[in-house]
């Protein structure tokens, strides 16, 4: 068995699970990255991920495998930077493990990512708050459920992944009302709710019923409603919410947006 196997399962298992507690979006991260990076390799090299040494990692290889997402999977340069991450990652555990390697992993980890525009944020008037919480019909139960999704979002400015991860138990509506949430980096935090917030989250949990383990937003099957799916419902709303209020039109509203607007 060639170095790279074990160390690659040292690094998810011990260093980025036991060390780092890394959360399982990161670890799915890290472990997209190698299965892309070993399909390239087999083709490029006809080696299988078992047969990969250090040699067949060089920093002439890693950054034809980056040229590869931009070129031929049309990754965005963020994306390529994302990837190289995980990469570097790896190889820095590899310094304190392999010094024999040590000048082939430093020139790895000399690979710069690339510059990237950040896109200019905005935020949401009153006036567009307004439109959007009215935007879903609240005759129907899934118009009930965005709803508080969206009131939720915009008074607490909640990341979409501690949306999804939100449980019954994280959310008190008795005084003193607040949600309790983990996120990015393990960081617990405690937020406040205000008197809309409550009467909104109080009417909807009551509907929503189920036990404090089940997720506060689910879908029709009763599981937690995806990145993607919390994603296409406030641009679904904020589309509609543009007859009522133009200005909307002209704004690119994700739940980013929303995490401004606080």
């Amino acid at each position: 068995m060639t170095l790279i196997a074990p160390t690659l399962q040292e690094l998810f298992t011990r260093r980025l699970i036991g060390e780092r507690m890394a959360s399982p979006h990161t670890v799915a991260s890290y472990r997209d990255t190698f299965k892309i990076l070993f399909t390239y390799l087999a083709g490029s090299t006809g080696k299988a991920p078992s047969q990969l040494d250090f040699e067949d990692l060089n920093a002439i290889t890693i950054s034809g495998f980056l040229t590869h997402l931009e070129t031929d999977r049309g990754v965005t340069a963020s994306t390529r930077n994302t990837r190289l991450a995980a990469l570097r990652c790896l190889f820095k555990y590899a310094s304190y493990n392999h010094p024999e390697h040590a000048e082939l992993i430093a020139r790895v980890l000399a690979i710069p990512s690339k510059r990237t525009k950040r896109p200019l944020v905005t935020f949401l008037t009153t006036r567009e708050i307004d439109a959007l919480l009215a935007a879903p019909d609240r005759s129907r139960w899934t118009g009930r459920r965005d709803h508080a999704l969206l009131v939720l979002a915009i008074q607490t400015g909640l990341r979409v992944s501690e949306i999804t991860a939100l449980r019954s138990a994280d959310i008190n509506t008795n005084r003193p009302a607040h949600l309790r949430v983990f996120g990015k980096g393990r960081k617990e935090r405690v937020t406040p709710l205000s008197k809309h917030s409550v009467v909104t989250m109080r009417a909807w949990t009551d509907e929503r019923g189920g036990s404090q383990a089940d997720a506060v937003f689910p879908s029709a099957s009763e599981q937690a409603l995806g990145r993607d799916a919390i994603r296409k419902l406030v641009v679904k709303h904020a589309h509609a919410a543009a007859a009522a209020c133009p200005s909307l039109a002209g704004k690119q509203i994700g739940v980013h947006t929303l995490r401004h607007t606080p």
